[in-house]
């Protein structure tokens, strides 16, 4: 594939820029840079601004909704907004359900949730990980009985993030017990206000609420929310699973973080000289930003294979393990070059700002980043299954 910048490519990155630039509250681009969460209402706005101009599901078909991008469009969109301290796009609906049923969902399914996923109406958590069936999925126990036009769903699903906010959750639940347990799972809709739900709030090692437990006591849910066939929910979660892998890998935030890296290295000095000039810092910077070269190029054929409609494969894997692994050592690089000031880590100056005795600016919100990021190379399935997965899809082992 070619990845130059054709002169239409640049036109669109100068249209990218002017709009982030005009429609970004200073405010939120702070809140950003510093790592901190953002509140349901800043990302409903970011979500509705987005969809104003067309931009918020920038994948799918235009028939659907989608502005009929190009691979390289798609990503000078992600890279500018990274390099704007641009929120995040909430990826459960628009980039995770949305493909699943783009490609498994009946034509009515479609014409009744991709819209409301596009206008906000719906906003949606994702129900796969549960007490004992995390990387290893195929074990959930969360069960659901048929009883005539409903099934009745119950167990317990955790770590479900933002779950707190959404009023729809898609969920991995059994179906059949009796055969390998990838035979028995199937993928169904969940209103998230149906009798018998309970939401729980976990709080992680940062300190933020973003992630919950999930419970299910004889919960009721229309057949009509059955994606696919019965108990063939473990193809559709393998297929959803190489977009939330592609996805992790965080090209563009990557790409900011190592700007704002370098540009502290230059100011901060060990022995009398700046930081990027000591030979043992400034060659692991080097190091990540070979790596994020390369896979900026896989990402890009990764996107690109899916142009015509196809699923990310196991390259999505590839992607997913560099890419946390680049994330994890750009912030744990961070840390090292503010010392002693990236140290403490205390939220009530993130919510006061950047005043206060916690150091420079930049300094505010680098203990939480580098905290929370020691979760990526753990979700959506550990690092090291997607090692077994590269073994086994493209070594053949």
């Amino acid at each position: 594939m070619n990845l130059d910048y054709s002169s239409q490519d640049e036109a669109f990155r100068q249209e990218v820029r002017t709009f982030l630039a005009q429609e970004i509250s200073p405010e939120l681009t702070r809140k950003v840079r510093q790592g901190r969460h953002l509140s349901r209402a800043e990302m409903d706005s970011w979500h509705a601004l987005l969809n104003s101009r067309g931009w918020l599901a920038n994948h799918w078909p235009a028939e659907w909704g989608g502005p009929d991008w190009t691979t390289v469009q798609r990503f000078i969109f992600e890279d500018e907004c990274a390099r704007a301290s641009a929120p995040r796009t909430v990826p459960f609906g628009v980039n995770m359900l949305g493909p699943v049923l783009l490609k498994y969902g009946t034509q009515a399914q479609k014409r009744h949730w991709l819209p409301r996923i596009l206008s906000g109406e719906d906003w949606w958590c994702q129900g796969y990980s549960e007490p004992g069936a995390g990387s290893d999925l195929a074990a959930v126990k969360t069960t659901a009985v048929r009883d005539g036009d409903h099934y009745v769903v119950n167990g317990q699903k955790t770590w479900t993030t933002l779950g707190q906010h959404a009023n729809m959750i898609f969920c991995l639940v059994r179906t059949d017990g009796s055969g390998k347990k990838q035979e028995g799972i199937t993928f169904l809709l969940v209103d998230m206000n149906t009798p018998g739900i309970e939401v729980r709030p976990i709080i992680t090692l940062d300190g933020s609420h973003e992630v919950n437990e999930v419970f299910f006591t004889d919960v009721r849910v229309p057949v009509e929310n059955l994606v696919g066939d019965e108990n063939m929910g473990w193809t559709i979660a393998k297929y959803l699973l190489t977009y939330e892998r592609t996805n992790i890998a965080g090209v563009g935030a990557s790409s900011a973080a190592l700007e704002h890296l370098k540009a502290v290295a230059a100011r901060e000095f060990r022995n009398g000289l700046p930081l990027d000039q000591d030979p043992l810092f400034a060659a692991r910077m080097a190091r990540v930003e070979i790596d994020l070269e390369n896979m900026k190029t896989t990402n890009a054929r990764v996107i690109a294979a899916t142009a015509s409609g196809g699923a990310p494969g196991a390259e999505s894997s590839m992607l997913k393990i560099k890419g946390t692994e680049i994330r994890q050592e750009i912030t744990g690089l961070l840390r090292r070059a503010l010392g002693a000031y990236a140290l403490p880590y205390f939220p009530d100056a993130m919510d006061g700002g950047e005043d206060g005795d916690v150091g420079p600016s930049e300094t505010v919100g680098t203990a939480a980043s580098y905290f929370n990021n020691r979760k990526l190379s753990i979700f959506g399935g550990s690092n090291e299954i997607q090692r077994g997965i590269i073994s086994k899809m493209i070594l053949g082992l």
